[in-house]
């Protein structure tokens, strides 16, 4: 079945992009269920633009009395206000946020994380910061020898945030050409083999109107079991009534 574009009309004045987003992840731990070897397990993990949420809160009220200085008459230790000098950097912006959709595969034993399959957002793309926290966080993973598959259909922002991983890391993917796609997947690893440390890649340009790949989901050296991206995502489509 053909990829849609969950991003623009018409399907997006008809089912949001979140729903679809939140709900896949579910759909592709259901199907890993049947494909993943005694001994593993994965979990769907969505975190989108999170609330704040306080469990313990201090307010200073604006009307409130200044706080007694501390001086030898009522018995303090007299001490100078310090006042650090001017800061090097002093801008107006706000921290990256980040969107998580994906899916973690641990080993049972001590919840040892093996893979994770990161769904791309909107918000992992539209801003150098976003991006950068993105590529870094997966860059992360790989580092501790997590296999890490991403599965981008974002129609609206334009960026490879594989590639842009591969750049971190002092590489780049030739068989994408000069211009890496919007859509994509691809799954990575860093392996020792030997005395060599290699990374391999596995990458698929993905096409509107046409069925997704099927990605190798790495869980050890030796250990893979097939990610059937159509499967998962047909299913997903028909659990939220998308046609």
């Amino acid at each position: 079945m053909p990829l849609r574009d969950h991003f623009r009309p018409p399907l997006d004045l008809i089912t949001s992009w979140e729903g679809f987003l939140g709900g896949w992840p579910a759909v592709i731990v259901q199907h890993l269920r049947k494909q993943l070897p005694p001994g593993y397990i994965a979990e769907p993990r969505v975190h989108s633009r999170p609330q704040v949420e306080i469990d313990v809160a201090a307010f200073e009220e604006d009307d409130a009395p200044p706080l007694p200085r501390m001086t030898e008459e009522n018995g303090g230790v007299p001490t100078a206000v310090w006042a650090p000098g001017q800061p090097s950097v002093a801008v107006e912006t706000t921290l990256p946020d980040y969107d998580e959709y994906e899916v973690r595969i641990s080993a049972r034993r001590r919840r040892h994380l093996v893979a994770a399959i990161k769904i791309v957002s909107p918000a992992n793309k539209d801003r150098p910061e976003h991006r950068n926290v993105f590529v870094a966080k997966c860059a992360a993973l790989l580092q501790k020898g997590v296999a890490v598959s991403i599965v981008d259909l974002v129609t609206v922002c334009h960026f490879n945030l594989y590639t842009g991983l591969l750049t971190l890391i002092g590489h780049s993917d030739p068989t994408l050409g000069a211009e890496p796609p919007d859509l994509y997947a691809a799954s990575c690893r860093w392996i020792k083999k030997g005395k060599r440390n290699l990374l391999e890649c596995w990458s698929h340009v993905l096409t509107l109107g046409q069925p997704l790949p099927t990605l190798p989901l790495c869980l050890s050296e030796n250990l893979v079991v097939p990610l059937n991206l159509e499967q998962s995502y047909e299913q997903a489509c028909h659990d939220l009534w998308i046609e």
